[in-house]
């Protein structure tokens, strides 16, 4: 998946929350999303996925050589951030066999296979309602990192993780990296640290690390 944003703004009531980005997110690779709390890292992240409405600029989906009506980016998108809610009346279980009829699992991975990679074999009959919020977060997680989509965007991934829960997303989401495009939104840097570009919401200075 390639998305290409030339002269991308976004502004609220008076307020610019960004102006001008013109990038091209390349398929394949890792790009960290940067700035303070309140920097507008979430607002920009949500705007590359066709789910705000640019102000002002254009933004070009392309996958496998062709152009993707921004509709559809949805279909080859996995999202996770701390504000989604999951189905909490559902057991993991269940909230399994749901969702993945909308977002398949990557190829040769099966709804008890991740429950198990999310070391989550304890719980797969227990109410999502009455998981803690880390359980919650790594169930967000595995959704996102394992669903079979080009695009990977992360909003905070580490959110209400403990440090195993932290140690458990730097392994998976390296795993799972690899000829994908992935976003993270993020100002803690052992969320990103493996990403091959930063892009500073606040400058838009986009700095290769190696």
């Amino acid at each position: 998946m390639q998305i290409t944003a030339a002269g991308l703004s976004k502004r609220f009531h008076r307020d610019w929350i960004f102006r001008d980005l013109t990038h091209t997110f390349e398929p394949g690779t890792a790009t960290a999303i940067l700035g303070p709390n309140g920097s507008g890292k979430s607002t920009l992240l949500n705007t590359l996925s066709g789910q705000l409405l640019a102000t002002e600029g254009t933004l070009t989906y392309t996958y496998q050589g062709q152009l993707v009506a921004v509709e559809e980016v949805p279909q080859l998108l996995a999202y996770c951030a701390p504000y989604l809610e999951l189905i909490e009346e559902l057991t993991l279980t269940e909230l399994l066999q749901f969702h993945t009829r909308f977002k398949p699992l990557r190829a040769g991975l099966t709804n008890e296979g991740l429950i198990e990679r999310m070391y989550l074999e304890k719980s797969r009959h227990k109410l999502v309602r009455d998981f803690s919020s880390g359980m919650k977060q790594r169930l967000k997680l595995g959704l996102a990192l394992y669903a079979a989509a080009p695009l990977l965007l992360l909003d905070e991934p580490t959110t209400n993780l403990d440090r195993t829960g932290v140690e458990w997303y730097r392994e998976h989401v390296r795993a799972t990296a690899l000829g994908r495009l992935v976003l993270i939104s993020s100002n803690v840097a052992e969320e990103y640290d493996f990403c091959s570009t930063h892009l500073d919401v606040t400058s838009f200075g986009v700095k290769p690390t190696r």
